[in-house]
């Protein structure tokens, strides 16, 4: 992809506050999976990376170091979040509407966000090529 190419991706997702923080809620159809084992804090992360890249690419900070110091987390850590503002969009799709991964994990999430899209969705959802 060029650098000045852009995708965008709209999943429906509504925020609300509760004690004064933003919480991100999953749309109304949404099914979650019967061992209730996914992890409740990935779309939380997802968006927070995407809040964090649109920061980036504003020109609000010029490095990720900038960034982690800003939001006063570990370089690392902001780095790997911030590679989950990069994942295909299927698999954005499937974590927001089907809720279908049962052991996905962020670190996960941010080690397959550097593959192809079409690579993806392969890795997270165990499924084979």
């Amino acid at each position: 992809m060029a650098a000045t190419d852009t995708i965008q991706v709209f999943v429906p997702l509504k925020l609300r506050k509760k004690n004064g923080r933003p919480k991100i809620l999953p749309p109304t159809d949404y099914l979650p999976s019967e061992d209730q084992t996914q992890d409740p804090h990935i779309l939380r992360a997802i968006g927070r990376a995407w809040a964090w890249r649109r920061r980036m690419e504003a020109g609000e900070f010029g490095t990720v170091r900038d960034l982690a110091i800003a939001v006063n987390l570990a370089e690392r850590h902001v780095s790997r979040q911030l590679r989950l503002a990069y994942l295909a969009p299927e698999v954005l799709k499937r974590l927001a509407y089907k809720r279908d991964a049962v052991a996905v994990t962020e670190i996960n999430l941010s080690n397959c966000a550097a593959l192809p899209w079409a690579d993806q969705a392969g890795l997270v959802f165990g499924e084979a090529e």
